[in-house]
Parts: structure tokens; sequence; C-alpha cells
């Protein structure tokens, strides 16, 4: 078979695109595959290292400069006849996209020339891309079940959960002890995404305060740009620990007993995958405010607690963590609602249904 990837922008869309092509090859070991994405985000540098052939197209995604918008328009056209030809070249059997601005000259000429095409959406919010392609899309499939109606006009919609939870649950486990944890301490970990925030930082610097007198051990992950300023005047006790980056997280995911991050859409995968009790600190600052509902979909299924950046403070989410961490009723209860709510064969329900459609 012949396919054609397209996400772009974030891991958040690359990931997934990335954990079903690795499930379609181990079917088909003849699968041959082009990515197309973006000239200069990170999956430029991402996929030529997997040894995918890979296409870069000029594009971005609109903003409220007038002048850049019209320029935009002119790349998307530009995109899209690129993307005709590369097809007409390529000759794919279906073509699949995974979220970001770029897929859309890519569906959009798969459309043209009666391909078949696959959507997939991470967040339980549509993105405005895979909401725009939606219409006569062959098939899309949904990370959140809330989603299912949210596709209007796709000949098929289909819960799969998102697939990047699955490396999680076969990557190398990171012990506590290989940090310098005790093993029979629980272990709390908090990170910002992978590349930090400096506001809560700020905010979360009196929750580690409190956490020295706490009955658990933490370990803090700044982010690299924001490492250097936080651990400037700082003297925490041995129960926390203040790294940059690690960079096996999902490894140390599976030896915690809870973590405080964002609400991306591969940390939710990766948390509901591992079944995993977590604290989520959406961040306000992205599209459609997704990550808020991405985390409300799982609080709402009592399988996590959430807090506002806006009311975050060091000594509620300290009383947060130490109720979670000691009512074990409590606990096992998001235990046991997580392992209801998450999907561990995402990409096998995935490639069964990309299976189907090309049968049809």
């Amino acid at each position: 078979m012949r396919i054609i990837v397209s996400a772009g922008g974030t891991g958040g869309h690359i990931y997934p695109a990335l954990a079903v092509i690795d499930k379609l090859k181990s079917k088909d070991k003849n699968l041959d595959v082009l990515y197309i994405g973006t000239h200069n985000r990170m999956e430029s540098e991402i996929i030529p290292k997997r040894n995918i052939k890979y296409e870069g197209i000029e594009i971005y995604g609109f903003s409220k400069n007038i002048l850049k918008d019209f320029r935009n328009v002119f790349l998307i056209n530009k995109a899209y006849n690129k993307c005709l030809k590369l097809m007409e070249e390529f000759k794919p059997d279906l073509v699949l996209g995974f979220g970001g601005y770029v897929t859309y000259p890519v569906l959009k000429a798969a459309k043209k020339l009666k391909i078949k095409t696959f959507l997939h959406e991470q967040n339980s919010v549509v993105g405005k891309t895979n909401k725009a392609l939606a219409k006569n899309t062959n098939l899309v499939a949904v990370s959140f079940l809330s989603t299912l109606d949210k596709f209007k006009g796709a000949k098929k919609v289909v819960y799969t959960g998102n697939p990047c939870g699955e490396a999680a649950l076969t990557t190398t486990k990171i012990k506590k002890s290989d940090l310098g944890f005790l093993e029979d301490k629980k272990l709390v970990i908090v990170v910002a995404g992978s590349l930090g925030s400096s506001t809560l930082n700020a905010k979360l610097k009196s929750f580690l305060e409190y956490s020295k007198k706490g009955s658990y051990q933490v370990l803090y992950i700044t982010g690299r740009a924001h490492y250097e300023d936080f651990i400037k005047d700082t003297n925490f006790n041995s129960n926390i620990k203040i790294v940059p980056y690690l960079d096996n997280l999902a490894g140390l995911m599976r030896s915690a007993d809870l973590i405080i991050t964002r609400a991306g859409a591969s940390t939710m995968s990766e948390i509901l995958a591992l079944n995993l009790p977590a604290i989520f600190i959406p961040s306000p600052y992205v599209a459609n405010n997704h990550q808020y509902y991405n985390a409300k979909e799982i609080v709402d299924n009592n399988a996590g607690k959430m807090v506002l950046e806006q009311d975050l403070d060091g000594s509620k989410l300290y009383k947060m963590v130490e109720e979670l961490l000691n009512d074990k009723q409590q606990y096992d209860i998001i235990k046991m609602n997580l392992k209801n709510l998450g999907k561990a064969d995402s990409s096998e329900a995935i490639v069964t249904e990309i299976e189907e459609l090309m049968n049809e």
C-alpha cells in the first residue's frame, strides 16, 4: 500500500501519525510512505531522521495581520497545487491527516483527485483545520468519546483513542531510585510541557516550599530555557529534585504516583494508558482553550483533578496533592475510572478501520 501522511506543528499531531505509520508497517512490510509537512517546523527535522520520505511545503497559520494572511492565502493555493502534483506522481491509495494547518492543502488535493482520506483528532475540541476538512472525509477517528458527534458531514466517525499512549506502555521504565528517590515513598512529577512555562514556574515555587514538609517526593521539570532562573536562590530538601528536562518522561510516569501537568493531547493519552492520577493545569494560551476541555473530559468522569492557572496557589495545590495521595479510596477510584476511559490499542483500532476502508 502507498500512503501520504500529513501532520505538523507540534508533537501532539506528529507522534500519533508516527504511531500509526509504525503499526501499518508492522502489517505491511512493503508499505510506501510519503510525509508532507511544513518546511520549517519540528516535523521537518523529526520525519527525515526516521528514514521516511519527506516533502516540505511553505504554509503558515492565519493571524490577525491582514498582509500576512493575504500572503498565506497565496501560499495555501501554491501548496495545494504542489500536493496535486505530488499525488499524481506518488499515486497514494490513502491520504491520512493528523492535524495542523499543513494538512489542509494536502487533504483538499486528495479530495480533488478522489483519493480516500482519513483524519485523526487528538483533542476534545475539534481543530479548525480538521473541522474544515471533515465534510466528505471517508473516515474520522477521535480520541475522546465526546467528540464523536462533532464531525458533521464526515462519512464515518469512530472512537479509537490516541495512539501516543501505547508507546508509554512499552517504553523503558525509569525507577524512582534511578533518579535518587526512595522506592517506598510516593513520587509526584510536576511538568508544564516539553518547553516548560515561566508563568507556572513562578506560581509553583511556593508549592515546592510547602512540599518540603510533604509525605511525598517531587521531581520538578522546569523546561530547559527556564532552569537556570528557577534554581537561583533555591534550597529544597532531598525529597525535591529540580531538572531542566527528562528525555523519557513516560518511563518515569510508569513509576510515579501522581503527575501535575498541562493537558496537551499526548500527555492525556499517556496518562490514560498508564492509569496515572493527575492534577491538570490547562494552558490558557492554546487555540480554542482545548486543553481546558481535554482536562474537563477527565475530571467530569471523576478520573482526575483540575485547577485553572488563574486560581493556582501553592498552598491550595499542596492540600490537593496531600488529600489525593492519602485518600486511598479516592485514589483507587480515579485509577479505575482512568482505566475505563482509556483505550490501550488505539493504533490497532485505527489500522483495523483503515483496512476496512481500503476494502470497501
